[in-house]
């Protein structure tokens, strides 16, 4: 199962883009996900390291770093799930078995592939997309 985190991500950046005002702590986006402040504070943790927010520490709370138009939700994957971290995992089969050691060469290109073409799609998607469909200022 696929974390939950990419999504909350977005979420965040969403409620970022449109509430503008730098104001945004981690316990009031946590109110909006739902979710506890310590799980934004993490996520966000890692949207800044990728460049796509600002936090400041306090009351200050967070902005995005870049317009919503230049912010992909390719880059939010990346920034959540680092290079080296697959969408889809492979069990560890028993490689004196012979089916069981060929399914990583089976299943692997089939698996990037998969990857690769989630990526490609989330590419052609900004998050200043996503915010007509939320019909809020």
């Amino acid at each position: 199962m696929v974390a939950t985190r990419f999504a909350v991500a977005v979420h965040i950046l969403l409620l970022l883009a449109i509430e503008r005002t730098g104001q945004a702590t981690s316990a009031r986006i946590a109110a909006s996900v739902n979710t506890n402040p310590v799980v934004i504070r993490r996520i966000a943790g890692r949207l800044a390291r990728a460049g796509l927010i600002r936090v400041r520490r306090g009351p200050g709370g967070a902005e995005l770093a870049r317009p919503p138009e230049s912010i992909t939700l390719a880059e939010v994957w990346r920034a959540i799930h680092p290079p080296g971290t697959p969408l889809l995992s492979m069990h560890r089969p028993n490689r004196e078995d012979p089916v069981g050691g060929r399914v990583p060469e089976l299943l692997g290109p089939a698996f990037r592939a998969a990857e690769q073409a989630m990526l490609d799609r989330l590419s052609g998607t900004t998050l200043a997309s996503l915010l007509e469909g939320t019909r809020l200022p």
